[in-house]
């Protein structure tokens, strides 16, 4: 599905490097972006591109934390709380970004990767996100967003919520991603 809805796309990944192995990680960001999550189809198209095996494409995606490995929320944002953002209060903002959202943890450690109770968000504890100095901060569907209290994020997150009853996404996120999720849970 990925070569025949993105040839060009793909086509002007290729052209950027010597190899095909060089283009797996920007072919995996397109998979996440077309699945909503890099899945196991994602995985396959992408080693199939790349002329590479599954497990060596799989391998990498679960190296790195910006590809996500299971379904998540239209939303994907991600706090950093390593000591130089904990000292500036983002431990703090973690709870109550978590709290506001109304995730409850499926993880017994509560570092992250919950959905908000209306599926629409996920929240990630993640290190360092290398904006330590405009902390609290978080990532949402990789663009930063710095120097955050509860209320900027407050309005963040409803004009978010404003966005995906509307359809529409300033992120690149499709909805059809967001859909694909929902259904995914319900299969699981």
């Amino acid at each position: 599905m990925l070569k025949e809805k993105y040839a060009d796309r793909i086509e002007a990944v290729f052209a950027k490097y010597a190899t095909k192995r060089s283009a797996v990680m920007p072919l995996l960001y397109l998979a996440q972006q077309e699945y909503g999550w890099v899945n196991q189809q994602g995985i396959n198209e992408v080693a199939e591109l790349c002329e590479l095996d599954p497990t060596q494409v799989k391998s990498i995606a679960g190296f790195y934390t910006m590809y996500s490995e299971k379904p998540k929320g239209k939303y994907w944002l991600q706090v950093c709380t390593d000591l130089a953002c904990a000292l500036n209060g983002a431990d703090e903002f973690y709870k109550q970004l978590r709290e506001y959202l109304e995730v409850t943890s499926d993880h017994h450690d509560g570092h992250g990767g919950d959905d908000s109770a209306d599926g629409l968000f996920t929240v990630d504890q993640v290190m360092c996100l290398g904006a330590c100095d405009r902390a609290p901060m978080m990532q949402c569907n990789f663009r930063f967003y710095e120097n955050l209290d509860m209320e900027k994020t407050k309005a963040l997150i409803e004009q978010w919520r404003a966005e995906a009853a509307g359809g529409t996404s300033s992120d690149g996120t499709s909805a059809a991603a967001s859909s694909r999720k929902k259904s995914s849970k319900k299969q699981e």
